[in-house]
């Protein structure tokens, strides 16, 4: 069990503590970084726990228990991911009735909840009720990326089993073992640039993401255009942004990673790895309109974790790191 996952000691330690002394809480949130194995583990553990076989060869992979599992048809395992951009409040609903009855086929019943940062408040609030009330035989795992966009009454009624990022060495092991055909200097620049997340590099390598991310460092860094042709280009760039479907948030990861990296830069420090050449970005903005661009980020996020209107958010934040306007914008309307 937990073989497929590396360097998360302290996570693995606490649920193969609670595995081996029977005693489960009824809910855990793993909490950590976007693609670096939560969801894994969380699969992995509920393989598990719905194996029939020996206690200490769990999952056996070869029981009914099993079998169901691998095939993805096991009648106790659930799994909820957001309806479009959050999770609903009618999926929480659904799940609360699919509750009141007993397992199908294990002792307990495994829900995996993905995404719950997502989650509205309303929605936060019905869950709040099951885990104020857990059913009998019932195991929850939340998976989320950052607590602080959790209800804090959710996140102090579950375990909390904390994921960290992987070392930069590490996260490029699994990038190349995944993807064979990529140098080692391609390896360990897809790892840096996601900050020791293997799954975001791996999303990142094969779709969409980083094609808009260059395009956008390239137009933030590009100079002699007039106001009105930067307008235009911000705009442009918008629209393929917010049709960026499942990348937008790490786009927004990207860039300010870029910008952290700019901040470093202009303190006179080097950064590998950089996508251009900095040294006429570190005399045009000072760090007060680096801090600008990335609260510009931040705010675009928390935008986004709101089922904001995509193209609206987008619009807004590339007019900010074109340098479009000189005032960071307080909500999104």
């Amino acid at each position: 069990m937990f073989s497929s996952l590396v360097g998360q000691t302290r996570a693995l330690t606490l649920l193969d503590r609670a595995l081996t002394s029977g005693r489960m809480a009824h809910a855990y949130l793993f909490a950590g970084p976007d693609g670096i194995g939560k969801t894994t583990c969380a699969l992995e553990l509920a393989a598990a726990l719905l194996c029939r076989g020996s206690r200490n060869e769990r999952p056996c992979g070869a029981c009914p228990g099993c079998r169901k599992f691998q095939s993805g048809a096991h009648p106790d395992l659930l799994r909820i991911q957001p309806d479009g951009a959050a999770l609903k409040i009618d999926q929480i609903r659904d799940l609360k009735k699919t509750l009141n009855f007993a397992p199908l086929e294990s002792k307990v019943r495994v829900v995996i909840l993905e995404e719950v940062q997502t989650m509205r408040r309303e929605a936060g609030n019905s869950l709040l009720k099951l885990l104020e009330e857990p059913p009998p035989d019932n195991l929850l795992l939340l998976v989320g990326n950052s607590l602080d966009s959790i209800l804090e009454t959710i996140v102090s009624r579950c375990q909390i089993i904390p994921f960290i990022p992987l070392s930069l060495e590490e996260t490029a092991a699994i990038i190349q073992q995944h993807r064979p055909d990529l140098d080692t200097a391609g390896c360990q620049a897809l790892a840096a640039l996601t900050g020791g997340c293997p799954g975001r590099a791996l999303r990142m390598e094969s779709g969409e993401v980083l094609p808009i991310y260059h395009r956008i460092v390239q137009a933030v860094a590009a100079e002699g255009e007039s106001s009105a042709q930067r307008i235009e280009q911000a705009i442009t760039l918008a629209m393929t942004l917010a049709d960026c479907k499942d990348g937008l948030e790490t786009v927004l990861h990207l860039l300010r990673i870029f910008l952290k990296d700019m901040m470093v830069v202009h303190c006179g420090l080097p950064v590998p790895n950089m996508p251009l050449q900095t040294e006429q970005l570190r005399e045009r903005w000072n760090l007060d309109r680096l801090s600008a661009k990335i609260a510009a980020i931040d705010l675009a996020e928390q935008a986004l974790a709101g089922n904001c209107n995509r193209g609206l958010l987008s619009e807004v934040l590339l007019l900010e790191l074109l340098d479009c306007t000189y005032t960071t914008p307080k909500q999104y309307d």
